[in-house]
């Protein structure tokens, strides 16, 4: 598995992913699907901040991507970021998280942020482990602030120093 900075030619693969995430999964808080054109401005976004977006690539299949942005908008929160990681259905569980994370963390690092934030949905043990096994510790729990599937789902925030 390689992993490397993401192309807008990997974009309709990471659309897959992310439509997946949000049609089967608690990890969006959206229900729905995004379009090509909503993907191309998120890259082309994050690209213009400096922010990196990372594949795991296998045999020239994305197998999950990783990004990061900023926390909040205000300038004070500017060392502080909040990433985001998604893995195909199908690959989960087989070390891509593991192969995105860390990459992400010494992105974060070399831009000289300070702290990295993960909101997780509470009941995601799965994304929870692994931001542990990397240093993450929980900062607090939001009760019931999302909806999706038809029920009340609480955010978990965990945050790593850089």
């Amino acid at each position: 598995m390689i992993v490397r900075d993401a192309t807008a030619e990997d974009l309709p693969q990471i659309l897959a992913i992310y439509n997946d995430v949000i049609a089967n999964t608690t990890a969006v808080w959206t229900e729905e699907p995004a379009t090509l054109e909503d993907r191309q401005a998120w890259f082309a976004g994050r690209k213009a901040a400096g922010y990196p977006i990372l594949v795991a690539s296998e045999g020239g299949s994305v197998s999950g991507f990783a990004s990061f942005g900023d926390f909040r908008a205000w300038p004070g929160y500017r060392y502080t970021v909040e990433h985001s990681i998604h893995v195909r259905d199908g690959e989960r569980r087989r070390g891509v998280g593991s192969a995105l994370l860390p990459a992400l963390i010494e992105r974060a690092a070399k831009l000289n942020k300070h702290m990295m934030i993960a909101g997780i949905e509470g009941e995601n043990t799965g994304s929870i482990l692994l931001h542990k096994r990397f240093g993450f510790l929980e900062a607090g729990r939001l009760f019931q602030v999302g909806h999706k599937f038809n029920r009340f789902i609480d955010l978990l925030l965990l945050q790593r120093g850089l």
